[in-house]
């Protein structure tokens, strides 16, 4: 969210998301919480470098390492928490009050994504060393477990996104590992989270390397790519046959344009998408019922005002859906 602290962006989403709020990532009041940088505090030999991510070998390097795998295998996350300067949000919102939600949602970011902005001494990304590469999974791992139970205890229910961009990148010369050890990574992350786990891509991929993977909500942006779905139709219908969630980003997170649509042209456009999933013998409302409405992506780009008409829409547009097919 674009606010320089938590007391501005809480407020709209104890306001406007109730059922499901979310703590805020706020980069624009401070660097720390870039969405690779906020998760970086911890992994061995890392630094903060005019606001780059550098690993370096440095004097107790190898130490930090066997610590680390030490924490893993005991499953020890307690020394992998996001501090304060790094979340404020985080904090903030774990002190709230949540009369009306049915979860708390949270978010780390991924493993490839995290692996490809950090980089080595010599710029490479460390996700292509093999010792940083079978490192990454196990430290986001212990974050993740870190974060969930601090949400459960405030609410037992949580649910906990890995948020992946660069999956849209695979198969582009920009990402050159294999998809199985792509999904190994994200696995790797998504064994720390034993409530609801989710995958977010803002962008288009292979939708068939989540519908098949271990997560129980498919978060994608549905504004724009709403239709790539259809492409992999048998692996969407098991992704809810064993009652997996569809999170239909169809609230564009574009200032310009939300300013065009209304809540009818986002209900028009969400019930386009899911028509082939109506010729494939599923019905409009076990889909609906099988769904979350969200933004497209992150809303840090928009204006104050901006965030809510987003967030305005997308609370009307799920009220009228809810009235008008369930």
């Amino acid at each position: 969210m674009p606010y320089t602290s938590p007391e501005e962006s809480i407020p709209l989403i104890l306001k406007y998301l109730p059922a499901l709020p979310h703590w805020p990532q706020l980069p624009k009041r401070s660097i720390k919480e870039n969405m690779y940088i906020q998760f970086s505090e911890g992994f061995p030999g890392i630094s903060l470098r005019e606001n780059n991510l550098i690993v370096e070998q440095k004097e107790i390097f190898y130490d930090e390492i066997e610590q680390l795998i030490n924490n893993y295998d005991n499953n020890d996350f307690h020394s992998y928490r996001v501090s304060s300067d790094y979340a404020s949000g985080l904090y903030s919102f774990t002190d709230q009050q949540f009369p009306n939600a049915l979860a708390l949602k949270g978010q780390i970011t991924g493993p490839l994504s995290w692996g490809l902005c950090v980089k080595d001494t010599r710029g490479i990304p460390i996700i292509y060393d093999d010792l940083f590469g079978e490192l990454i999974g196990k430290f986001l791992k212990l974050k993740a477990s870190w974060q969930e139970n601090l949400l459960k205890e405030v609410l037992p229910e949580t649910i906990i996104f890995i948020d992946e961009p660069y999956l849209s990148s695979i198969g582009s010369v920009f990402i050159t590992l294999p998809q199985d050890t792509i999904k190994s990574l994200m696995e790797e992350v998504l064994s720390g989270i034993k409530g609801f786990k989710g995958v977010h891509c803002c962008g288009n991929t292979d939708w068939s390397l989540l519908l098949n993977s271990s997560i129980n909500i498919l978060s994608f942006d549905a504004y724009n790519y709403g239709d790539s779905l259809g492409l992999y139709i048998n692996d969407l219908l098991s992704f809810l046959n064993r009652g997996g969630v569809i999170a239909w980003g169809i609230v564009p997170n574009d200032e310009e344009i939300i300013e065009l649509e209304t809540v009818q042209s986002l209900c028009d456009r969400l019930l386009k998408n899911i028509n082939p999933l109506l010729e494939v013998g599923f019905s409009r409302e076990d889909i609906l019922k099988q769904s979350l409405l969200t933004s497209s992506c992150g809303l840090a780009s928009l204006t104050p005002c901006g965030v809510e008409k987003v967030l305005a829409s997308l609370s009307i547009l799920s009220r009228e859906i809810q009235d008008k097919y369930l």
